[in-house]
């Protein structure tokens, strides 16, 4: 017989509510804490399902139960809510929720990484969240200057050594000033914290087949390409680019009803803010660099702006990520020697030792000015067949719309 145990998880407990023969029965509460989730767990059968949602601490609750059951089902919650809203709202009655929708077949399952795909992923966002803390403690530095009038540093960073010297000699308040130090003895830590996630990012990547594949692409560095495999982690579970693109929430909104046209809106911005950041930063880069995607950028700035440009960009560079992992091919207009510096830097941020004497690796080649010019007139080159090719481009013709009438052309 078929039983499905709904939980409705909160911080410090759990709604219980079991699916037995299309009937639902409220079996109590459970305290979140290991021990009691292990003896909750001896009282099910090896043929039991558990559904949960997806919450911060679910997948150490998926861990904990996933031996006593049969399978341990993580419904994600947005989905969960627009299906099944009521005007009633308990835990009894959203355990039960969770629990008859997978019993029906309608339950919007989420996709559960494995033990190394998860590491990776707090590592990502850990480092994420140092980054915008560092940019906020920047920015008030900033705002006490602008404050009192102060102009702007001559020197290109601010937080450098030089920019440190011109900070010390600026005339701010007392209170200002001890804000400034603490607010500088702060940056020096984040940037401790910095090097050792970036230690650990690299140690766990430097064997990964795929990160080394998207590094080819120009733009990604370590950062991004990381970030981007801990969030995508299996290709195979997207069956398209277009899911991909949509799991990172660069897919515009669509509105569209009856005979009416469709009008496109803004990017869902669905997912993760951290996971959806990564194209997009390898997007500004790569709009730098000469390139196909360089050309790309240019030509729908022209039409839309230079943030419109940067979203399809990083669009594109989505479905570009996906066709390389799916087919497990390089990126075509990669720049040899420039991928070589970008796994040489990886390897030294793992902390391998590095080469001494006349030992040349692949990476010399970036530090050999002929070279590196050779290989960006190749990407200029590529650049130019992209603009020659969507020169032949043109524009479709609006189609006609219909207003209560048939449309002639049609009826031939």
């Amino acid at each position: 017989m078929r039983r499905i145990i709904g939980i409705d998880i909160h911080r410090t407990f759990g709604e219980l509510v079991f699916w037995e023969d299309g009937r639902l029965r409220h079996g109590g509460r459970v305290d979140m804490t290991r021990t009691a989730l292990e003896g909750l767990g001896k009282t099910l059968s090896a043929t039991d399902e558990v559904v949960i949602e997806a919450t911060g601490n679910c997948m150490a609750v998926s861990r904990v139960l996933s031996p006593f059951v049969q399978r341990v089902v993580i419904a994600n919650p947005l989905q969960v809510k627009a299906i099944a809203h009521a005007h009633v709202k308990t835990d009894k009655i959203d355990a039960g929720t969770l629990a008859s929708l997978y019993a029906a077949g309608y339950l919007p399952e989420i996709w559960t990484p494995d033990a190394a795909t998860e590491r990776m992923r707090r590592l990502v966002a850990r480092r994420y969240q140092v980054v915008r803390h560092r940019t906020r403690i920047k920015n008030e530095v900033h705002s006490i200057l602008h404050a009192h009038l102060i102009p702007k540093c001559p020197h290109a960073d601010l937080f450098n050594g030089r920019g440190r010297d011109w900070l010390q000699r600026q005339p701010v308040p007392d209170d200002e000033r001890i804000a400034i130090e603490r607010h500088v003895r702060e940056l020096d830590r984040l940037r401790e914290d910095l090097l050792i996630l970036d230690r650990q990012i690299a140690e766990g990547t430097m064997e990964d087949p795929a990160v080394k594949r998207l590094l080819t692409i120009t733009g990604v560095n370590l950062t991004v390409a990381t970030g981007l495999m801990a969030a995508i982690g299996d290709i195979a579970r997207f069956r398209s680019p277009q899911k991909l693109v949509s799991y990172f929430g660069l897919n515009p909104r669509v509105h569209q009803s009856g005979l009416g046209a469709a009008h496109h809106g803004r990017i869902s911005k669905i997912g993760r803010n951290h996971a959806r950041a990564m194209p997009l930063e390898a997007a500004w880069a790569a709009a730098k660099a000469p390139g196909p995607l360089h050309a790309f950028f240019v030509r729908v700035r022209a039409r839309r702006g230079h943030q419109v440009a940067a979203v399809a960009v990083a669009r594109k560079l989505a479905v570009l990520c996906w066709h390389m992992l799916t087919k497990g091919k390089d990126y075509f207009w990669a720049r040899p020697s420039l991928v070589a510096h970008k796994t040489r830097s990886m390897e030294l941020q793992a902390g391998q030792p590095q080469t001494k004497g006349n030992r040349r690796g692949p990476a010399y080649a970036y530090n050999v000015k002929e070279l590196r010019d050779q290989e960006m007139r190749v990407a200029e080159q590529a650049e130019k067949h992209y603009e020659r090719f969507i020169d032949a481009w043109r524009p479709r013709r609006p189609k006609e719309k219909a207003r209560g009438r048939l449309n002639p052309a049609r009826l031939e």
